[in-house]
């Protein structure tokens, strides 16, 4: 008999990373993996040995010349040499002989494998292989097994930290939900104030002027009746009649457009504020754009150009304020991206900001032309709205809700730098962000996506090329 403890120095060691902390996205190659190979030609004994001598691994992998075979699990080796006459026709043979009989059907998975996925097709397995061992490939040549109680056990580890994460992000979002609803009853209480003194000025602006008017015209009255006085001309020279005359004029007319625009701020404000809004209102969409431009006026004024390119839109049945906050968070992430790359030579940083009704009527026989329509951007290099799919046919989801109506298209587009692929897979995902800390939240953008989608029952698509641009499409159904 071959002495154990000297096989015990000549195998390879267990690969003993780590599996206390695991991620979401952790893969195979952060578990213990086991290194135990035997050739095709060794005696049966050498795997009985190495079995006996490590307790805990969970079976060996067979090569021929270096070359990899398959494996043999310890719960098939010790079912077949506990057979009547086992030990006797497998222990003095070749391992071959007995991987003939004892083989089954090997899953193999690549290093980099999540864990959540091997975990689920490994319980795909039949009954009779559940608890095999599975073996990972570390490179071509490189094997090592794996025992399928520790996956499962690190798959129940990733589920229990995935609840405690959703748990976490679903308290978040409510914790910005009610920040988004006190900040939009307080700006809502705000706006009402400022209302009342603002008419109370806009309102006398006119009297105020037709008064100044009046007045002008009795003091041409004095003058003529009065003449040349040297005292009357000393004063007016020491005031400045002339020019007062004609700045009172200049002043009340800015006085006017000032509460004007003061008048459309409170508006804004007004609107952008129904945040805790509970049932769908007809709304002007255009109005909740302008509101959303003029309350972020101050962040657009540093050479940032805005075009408008507004189609003929009805009233749209939705929550306004929860729409200008999915209009806040677009346009400022392409301030954002504009102002990476404001200063370059010749660059013209702008949003371009575009409406129209995509009409549906035809249902499920769009024509070619609309069907461009709702694929725009580069096909490679952007995400492919969701409501065609690859071969040019309209979703069925998406043809019954549309059928005999129409959507409602906004598209919100910066010449930014563009976000590379691999952001844009998570670009929606809760606490994503590129941002460095205290800049980003992560939530802008989820919160929209869950506004448009969840709120409004509607779209929302991305299409960016890194060095060209990025553009977000929001189609909201018209029914």
């Amino acid at each position: 008999m071959l002495n154990t403890s000297s096989i015990k120095k000549q195998v390879p060691p267990i690969y003993e990373d780590s599996i206390a902390e695991f991620r979401l996205d952790s893969t195979l190659q952060e578990l213990s993996l086991y290194d135990f190979h035997v050739e095709a030609t060794d005696l049966g004994s050498k795997v009985s040995q190495m079995l006996a001598a490590n307790p805990l691994i969970p079976g060996v992998i067979l090569t021929l010349e270096g070359q990899f075979v398959g494996m043999i699990s310890r719960r098939r080796f010790l079912e077949f040499i506990s057979r009547p006459f086992g030990r006797e026709l497998f222990l003095e043979r070749p391992v071959r002989a007995l991987y003939h009989f004892a083989q089954t059907e090997t899953f193999i998975f690549s290093s980099n494998t999540l864990i959540v996925d091997a975990a689920k097709n490994s319980l795909l397995r039949s009954k009779e292989i559940l608890y095999e061992p599975i073996v990972v490939q570390l490179s071509p040549q490189t094997y090592r097994l794996l025992d399928a109680h520790e996956l499962l056990v690190a798959q129940s580890n990733i589920h229990e930290l995935a609840t405690k994460l959703l748990r976490q992000q679903t308290q978040s979002q409510l914790i910005q939900t009610e920040k988004l609803a006190s900040l939009g009853q307080m700006v809502a209480g705000v706006a009402h104030e400022i209302r009342n003194p603002v008419t109370c000025i806009s309102g006398n602006l006119g009297f105020v002027s037709n008064y100044a008017k009046d007045i002008m015209d009795l003091l041409s009255t004095y003058e003529k009746i009065v003449g040349d006085n040297a005292q009357i001309d000393e004063l007016k020279e020491q005031i400045e009649f002339d020019f007062l005359q004609e700045d009172w004029a200049e002043i009340l007319k800015s006085m006017k457009v000032s509460a004007e625009r003061l008048t459309e701020l409170v508006t804004s404000l007004h609107t952008f504020s129904h945040m805790d809004e509970t049932h769908l209102k007809e709304a002007n969409i255009h109005d909740c754009i302008d509101s959303t431009l003029l309350i972020m006026k101050n962040r657009l004024k540093h050479g940032i150009k805005v075009v408008k390119n507004y189609g003929d839109l009805p009233l749209v049945k939705c929550y306004s304020g929860q729409l200008s906050q999915v209009f806040m968070n677009i346009i400022s992430n392409a301030i954002d991206a504009l102002e990476e790359i404001q200063g370059k030579t010749g660059f013209v940083p702008a949003i371009t900001i575009e409406t129209e009704v995509i009409d549906c009527s035809e249902g499920d026989h769009m024509s070619e032309e609309l069907i461009q329509n709702y694929v725009r951007g580069d096909r490679e290099n952007s995400q492919q709205l969701s409501l065609v799919s690859q071969n040019g046919e309209v979703s069925p989801e998406i043809a019954e809700k549309s059928q005999n109506h129409g959507w409602i298209a906004m598209r919100i587009a910066d010449n930014g730098p563009g976000i590379p692929p691999e952001v844009q897979r998570r670009i929606f995902d809760t606490f994503f962000t590129t941002k460095p800390a205290g800049k980003g939240t992560g939530l802008g953008l989820a919160i929209t996506h869950q506004i448009v989608t969840e709120k409004h029952k509607g779209k929302l698509n991305l299409h960016s090329t890194p060095g060209t641009g990025t553009e977000f499409e929001i189609l909201l159904p018209l029914i």
